[in-house]
């Protein structure tokens, strides 16, 4: 995918609304720029799947990993003086909430704008400023000043999602991106970009992509996902916590503009140790920067999907991402980009007798 088209994709997938479980508008936008790639269908969580063109079955299948939702919240209750009530949706920490803007969708399916609030310094007590910051102790402001109008005029109901309000950006002159949602929509932008090099080209496999929902409230469509696509062997795009701001040198593992982050254990998955080597050996004869990972915590997709059938090989391509589960994300362009060429490589090299081998 060229390079202008690869960043419109980014910006038009990052932007778009898409809380655990509400990920409609991110499906949208990948329809439209996959619809050339192969063949669409969908289940009843609003998993996509898209089928490679060329797949002919009887072939080992090899399933590509993202998920399209991204840490969010949901509207709870309405107060008498018209904020909201929410809860989160995902991992996040107390600290980073207030004071960012949100978008809040109505009973109009409109996203209407809002602002995570807490009560003044001002009004304060000693022991108020002392007490650890609480998702309890905030709300939304969508410039209501009772319930009635909340529900009448804005349209508020609760159990509607709510995003992070953030326009994405791209500084050329640096190969920056900062955004919402990185997590994981430079996985889906990936998976677009595999399948884009992957045309025409011929394979000994079958690929398969599965766009999984509600990854962040416990990999739940990616136990469907590979239920139904049933792979051989699976590669996982996930936008991973970069460490490279808060990490003594000799323990980085997982820095902006070196590459994509491939890791050997989290806690739900210790990567299979033959295809993560043949990966990362793979990375270093081709001369794609890769770097490598120990993770004491997190997890992705790859729990699901390599516990399922009868044990799938799984390797996570990790997209280094500063900030995760916040409202920003700072990433560089040329991890996606050698990402993608990692990616593609590795299914090109890919046939029954290698798969056996892992």
């Amino acid at each position: 995918m060229k390079k202008e088209n690869m960043l419109r994709l980014i910006q038009d997938i990052s932007n778009a609304n898409g809380a655990s479980g509400f990920e409609d508008e991110v499906l949208t936008v990948i329809r439209r720029y996959g619809e050339r790639l192969g063949e669409f269908s969908e289940d009843s969580l609003r998993n996509l799947f898209l089928r490679r063109a060329g797949n002919r079955g009887g072939r080992p299948v090899v399933q590509l990993d993202a998920h399209t939702d991204e840490v969010s919240f949901m509207v709870q209750a309405i107060k008498p003086n018209g904020t909201l009530v929410f809860i989160t949706l995902g991992g996040w920490v107390a600290n980073n909430i207030p004071a960012h803007r949100v978008r809040v969708r109505n009973a109009d399916g409109e996203y209407i704008p809002g602002v995570i609030a807490s009560k003044p310094p001002h009004f304060m007590t000693e022991a108020e400023r002392n007490a650890p910051v609480d998702v309890s102790n905030m709300v939304i402001d969508v410039g209501a000043t009772s319930k009635e109008e909340a529900i009448r005029d804005f349209k508020i109901r609760i159990g509607e999602p709510v995003v992070p309000d953030v326009a994405y950006e791209y500084i050329e002159n640096r190969g920056l991106m900062i955004g919402k949602a990185f997590d994981c929509r430079l996985g889906c932008a990936s998976i677009l970009g595999t399948l884009q090099a992957l045309k025409d080209k011929k394979l000994d496999v079958d690929v398969t992509a599965g766009f999984a929902v509600q990854e962040e409230v416990g990999t739940r469509g990616a136990c469907v996902t590979s239920r139904t696509i049933r792979p051989d062997i699976a590669i996982v795009f996930e936008g991973c916590p970069a460490d490279d701001t808060f990490t003594e040198e000799y323990l980085t593992q997982t820095a902006i503009r070196k590459g994509p982050m491939l890791r050997h254990i989290d806690a739900r998955m210790i990567t299979n140790p033959r295809y993560q080597r043949y990966v990362l050996d793979l990375g270093a004869k081709l001369g794609i920067p890769v770097q490598e990972s120990v993770r004491k915590g997190g997890s992705t997709n790859g729990a699901p999907i390599h516990l399922s059938n009868a044990g799938v090989p799984v390797v996570v391509v990790g997209l280094p991402v500063r900030y995760i589960h916040t409202h920003f994300g700072i990433a560089a362009f040329s991890d996606v980009e050698n990402a993608v060429k990692l990616a593609s490589a590795v299914i090109e090299s890919l046939n029954a007798d290698v798969i056996r081998s892992f």
